[in-house]
């Protein structure tokens, strides 16, 4: 199907039943383990993508900051501690090559990754925060195709 980029939410009923299965899941374990639980839990979910710079990939790997160009890699130096997860075209085109084999995929062929990238998760948020034409919703959405449904004899 044609990519088109979304700037809004639809509301689909998949996102309403994700947030009632979450929040029914967190009252739920504050009922049974109290506010100390879910504060827990709330921590450790803004720590990991909050504005720490390694929650930077979350946005560096899918938001469309260059209209057409679907998904970056970075090539910075957190990748020694993230398992190359930057390596995100590369894990793309290769999704079954080990994480630790990824900077060899653009070692050997090189000429496939001449494309926008970054060096720096923190640049990324950044922009992120200050760019007012990039939001949570500046993402490629693919439509799904409609199939006609078969009545069963």
């Amino acid at each position: 199907g044609e990519a088109v980029v979304s700037t809004q939410s639809t509301g689909e009923n998949l996102e309403i039943l994700n947030s009632v299965w979450t929040i029914g899941w967190n009252y739920l374990i504050y009922q049974i383990a109290g506010p100390w639980a879910l504060a827990y839990l709330i921590g450790g979910t803004l720590l990991g993508m909050g504005l720490h710079p390694m929650a930077g990939h979350f946005i560096s790997e899918h938001y469309t900051f260059i209209k057409g160009q679907e998904t970056y890699s970075y090539y910075g130096p957190l990748n020694y501690i993230a398992w190359n997860v930057g390596y995100h075209n590369e894990h793309h085109d290769f999704p079954y090559i080990s994480w630790s084999r990824l900077p060899k995929v653009r070692e050997i062929a090189p000429e496939y990754y001449q494309m926008p990238h970054y060096d720096s998760w923190c640049g990324v948020l950044y922009k992120y925060i200050t760019a007012p034409e990039i939001g949570p919703y500046s993402r490629v959405r693919r439509g799904v195709p409609k199939t006609e449904a078969k009545k069963v004899e």
